[in-house]
């Protein structure tokens, strides 16, 4: 007689280690958004920057003509995402096979981790020896909270390469698009204009008939003049090019070269890699002596970029200002990405902490992409730059590294290095830092790494803002330059702001690393430097904060970098707040990450509201009306004169929107646990998809006469603070269809660890 109990034992053992997976066992959805070292799409395979249909078994054969991402850890990380359905995972198994025939099989010739109890979305290779030049192939399967079991994911290769001494972190080629012009206008007899919508770094390529062999007139430019005319002086670092193509009779494809801009060159900007070749920034083309018809397809850009998924996120409200400047800055943080690296822009083309760090928050909030920002830190890491609170800013880009992804490889690599980042060595007697108390020594400067003096001058200097050049004031400026008059002394109020918040990063790393006793000396420090600028920097007839140790005057800077860093007292904060909001823009668009976060920190959600969608020269808007599609160096020309078109240090309201108007931050790392605080201000509504590692968190906030509602979506396996802003004259609070009596704290309802999943948040009035 046949054992049915026997055989459904021996099938669920089965199904456990994977051997079956029946259709009544696959009650789960499976994992989503593998990744490698944090990268996605580890098996795509580029020719040129294009996307190609080449399998990676091919391209890694063929290496000199295919680009493909390449893992350099011998002991690489594996990341998913799970269903919104999965509130949380309580075991994962890996398999890891040499060829997609064994893993369809669900064999693993490399790696069977079995079932591991975690809930976990992450893990570490354990297998056996990766072997350089081979690809490889994973899947993963999770048990929910219940234990029951998912279908396994869909599979996922990489390309293991033996390690670069010049590359420490895995990160993706170059990416390239093909555009058509938006729009092409015939002027005259042999000339055209042609308008490709937005500004890029590009290439151009152009498929010509000719009746004649002839010269050809091809202008490019960033900024129109006059309507079909592209400006030929636009500025000094604004791109127009004028250049003669010879033209054949008959029909030939053509490819502009751009030709080398010595004095870029000369400062050792990062290479464009030679399977992409050199690019120029423009939007217009203008073709002038050319006899033959042209079409929209006879005029082709190629854009270069790292890698961008453009439906990653989205963000939409009731102001359509503030709308454009969502768009401006999320397209920017695409466009500026042409090398690999967080650069510059243009004009230099080299890695700043400054603009690394705006960029990094700035692109994880438009694209959950990692590599990046990690890059560009090793970079900066060994090639600094002269402003003293940026080689601080080496240690806010690490942590934020670390809280995005979970990922302390980053942290344990460069901990020796970020210790001498935080310039601990030019401390005084009071435990205040300076640059101008004869402290930096030969050793001290060798130990950050700065080898090289900066347009001749040794070692660092206290910036404050990025400087104006000219003397350009106009109605909304007090003092010439960024630094809203601030009165540089010894000891520097912005400075000693960064580095007590560093020292705190410091703290939560040393923990990290269980280093027990650099974390009590972070801590003690971080102590004596709180008070000592409590004494030194504090006005005690105002309550404001001075700008140094001996004036009396007070800045936009000093105070908003305090408030910013929790180094205003809670009895200050409302004549500080109130200072802050006197000074308006009184800063550069670097300047401005920090006075957003000063003003959403300090409760001032309407007035920071109305910055970002101001319409005054000194606004995000002013570069959309400049006529530029990418965020631009500075405010206007008129205040810096030398500016470029792609800087995407202007991008801050990009993770503003994001971090502090719909008030989605993580709270954990890795996103595990994160907050939803909405601080709206007096918009209608407002609506954002925003990507993270574990999959995509969406908040839909709208106000109105009866009721506010709040809509989240949680991905699988995080869980959430939600913020709830209390209205006037509404008091009943609804989640989920159930009267709530959630705490009432400064402001907000606070529901504490809403799983995942969508949820609904109703305020009304009684």
């Amino acid at each position: 007689m046949y054992n049915y109990l026997f055989a459904a034992k021996i099938w669920q053992i089965l199904v456990l280690v994977g051997m079956v997976c029946p259709t009544y066992a696959q009650i789960r959805p499976a994992p989503l958004d593998l990744r490698c070292d944090l990268l996605r799409h580890t098996d795509q395979v580029r020719q040129n920057g294009l996307p190609v249909t080449v399998s990676l078994e091919t391209a890694s054969q063929q290496a000199e003509t295919y680009q493909f991402a390449r893992i350099f850890s011998s002991r690489p990380q594996f990341n998913w995402a799970l269903d919104t359905s999965i509130r949380r995972a309580s075991a994962y198994r890996i398999l890891l096979a040499s060829s997609p025939q064994l893993l369809q099989q669900n064999q693993a010739d490399y790696w069977d981790s079995k079932k591991v109890k975690s809930s976990q979305q992450q893990a570490t290779y354990a297998g056996k020896a990766l072997i350089p030049g081979k690809v490889y192939h994973w899947k993963v399967q999770v048990w929910d909270q219940k234990n029951q079991l998912s279908s396994f994911s869909a599979p996922a290769a990489f390309y293991y390469s033996s390690p670069d001494p010049a590359e420490v972190f895995s990160h993706q080629p170059l990416a390239a698009e093909i555009q058509k012009p938006v729009a092409l206008i015939k002027r005259a007899t042999g000339s055209y204009f042609l308008d490709f919508g937005k500004d890029a770094l590009a290439q151009l390529r152009l498929k010509l008939s000719s009746e004649k062999t002839d010269t050809v007139w091809i202008e490019v430019g960033e900024l129109l003049q006059a309507p079909q005319v592209i400006h030929k002086n636009p500025g000094r670092n604004i791109r127009y090019l004028k250049i003669p193509l010879l033209v054949q009779k008959g029909t030939f494809d053509y490819r502009i070269t751009w030709p080398p801009n010595a004095r870029r060159d000369s400062r050792n900007p990062i290479p464009m890699p030679g399977y992409i070749g050199e690019v120029y920034p423009f939007r217009y083309v203008s073709i002038e002596n050319f006899t033959g018809e042209l079409s929209l397809e006879s005029v082709q850009r190629k854009i270069v970029f790292y890698p961008f998924d453009e439906n990653a996120a989205s963000f939409h409200s009731s102001d359509t200002i503030l709308n454009q400047v969502w768009n401006l800055c999320k397209y920017s943080i695409k466009a500026t990405s042409f090398t690999g690296y967080y650069v510059d822009g243009d004009r230099e083309r080299i890695p700043y902490e400054a603009d690394a760090l705006i960029n990094q928050l700035s692109h994880y909030a438009v694209d959950a992409e990692y590599s990046m920002a990690r890059r560009s830190l090793d970079y900066l890491i060994f090639h600094p730059t002269w402003p003293t609170e940026w080689s601080l800013q080496n240690i806010l880009i690490a942590w934020y590294d670390y809280l995005y992804t979970g990922d302390i490889r980053a942290i344990q690599k460069y901990y020796p290095d970020l210790q001498h980042k935080t310039l601990q060595a030019l401390a005084g007697p009071n435990g205040l830092i300076s640059t101008r108390t004869n402290l930096q020594s030969d050793a001290f400067l060798q130990s950050i790494h700065i080898t090289k003096t900066f347009d001749g001058r040794r070692g660092l200097h206290d910036n404050v803002d990025w400087p104006q050049t000219g003397n350009y004031i106009g109605s909304e400026k007090e003092h010439p330059g960024e630094t809203d008059g601030f009165v540089y002394n010894p000891y520097n109020a912005v400075v000693n702001a960064y580095y007590y918040h560093c020292l705190l990063l410091m703290e939560k790393m040393a923990d990290l690393l269980q280093k027990p006793a650099d974390a009590q000396q972070y801590q003690s420090k971080a102590k004596q430097v709180y008070q000592a600028f409590q004494t030194t920097f504090r006005d005690p007839a105002t309550g404001l904060i001075k700008d140094g140790d001996s004036t009396s005057h007070s800045s936009l800077h000093a105070n908003m970098y305090a408030l910013a860093f929790g180094l205003v007292p809670v009895a200050d904060q409302e004549k500080v707040l109130q200072f802050i909001k006197s000074r308006r823009m009184a800063c550069s668009v670097y300047g401005a990450q920090f006075l957003m976060d000063a003003l959403y920190e300090g409760g001032y959600a309407d007035y920071a509201l109305e910055l970002l969608t101001a319409t005054t020269q000194r606004s995000w808007y002013n570069m959309i009306r400049s006529g530029s599609t990418i965020s631009m160096e500075a405010w206007d020309i008129v205040y810096k004169p030398n500016l470029d078109l792609n800087h995407a240090w202007g991008a801050t309201p990009a993770n503003t929107i994001v971090r502090k108007l719909m008030g989605v931050e993580p709270l954990s790392p890795g996103f595990d646990t994160f907050q939803i605080k909405p601080q709206v201000g007096k918009l209608q509504f407002a609506q954002l998809i925003h990507p993270t590692l574990k999959g995509k968190v969406e908040v839909f906030f709208q106000q109105n006469p009866q009721e506010n509602r709040l809509e989240v979506t949680i991905p699988g396996g995080s869980t959430a603070q939600v913020y709830m802003p209390t209205a006037e004259g509404k008091t009943q609070l609804w989640v989920d269809g159930k009267k709530s009596a959630a705490r009432l704290q400064g402001g907000f309802f606070e529901l504490k660890n809403m799983p995942a999943g969508k949820h609904l948040i109703v305020l009304k009035g009684q």
